[in-house]
């Protein structure tokens, strides 16, 4: 029942619309259709949640986490951070798991690109408490790939990325294929 529940929680939308808004301080990226937002929610596995597959500690930072926004039971996805990198919110969200949190960030919903309740962190804290920047995932990375010290963004050097495209090319359509299109293109 949990799980069906969740479901349609995930699907519905409130029946009255929450101005999360008020009192956010986030800073616009200039995303389409983001909004700012503040709100209360509880850091959950998203997979716990809809299949009842529910390691211990959230997963330990290798599982997508998710947001139950405490006023209207709707769960968001944070799948993006506050840094500039391309990162997931995950590394900021885990050391939460399980409890309750202000989370202040971007919004999107918009149904003409199939979002909704999409979510950018930018701040995270315990009710009330001091405000952490949600700027964790490359302190983790480096801690997690110290062979993979040096120049330039970390998705130049990491180790998964690089073996992904030396088997299959950086479209991920063959190594052939990166040839060709390199060729054509540069």
């Amino acid at each position: 029942m949990k799980r069906f529940s969740l479901a349609l929680a995930l699907l519905a939308s409130p029946a009255m619309a929450q101005d999360f808004s008020v009192g956010s301080t986030a800073n616009a990226w200039n995303l389409y259709a983001e909004k700012p937002a503040f709100f209360e929610a509880k850091v959950v596995d998203l997979l716990c949640e809809l299949t009842g597959d529910c390691p211990a500690d959230c997963g330990a930072g290798k599982r997508q986490l998710g947001l139950l926004r405490s006023v209207d039971n709707v769960m968001v996805l944070p799948l993006k951070n506050g840094q500039p990198v391309f990162s997931g919110a995950a590394a900021d969200l885990a050391p939460y798991c399980g409890q309750t949190v202000e989370v202040d960030g971007l919004l999107i919903d918009d149904p003409d690109l199939g979002a909704k309740h999409v979510y950018q962190v930018q701040k995270i804290r315990l009710p009330g408490g001091e405000w952490e920047n949600a700027n964790r995932f490359t302190k983790v990375w480096d801690a997690e790939n110290p062979e993979a010290a040096g120049e330039g963004p970390w998705f130049r050097r990491d180790p998964r990325v690089n073996s992904e495209i030396a088997k299959d090319g950086y479209l991920g359509l063959g190594l052939e294929t990166d040839e060709a299109f390199i060729k054509d293109w540069f």
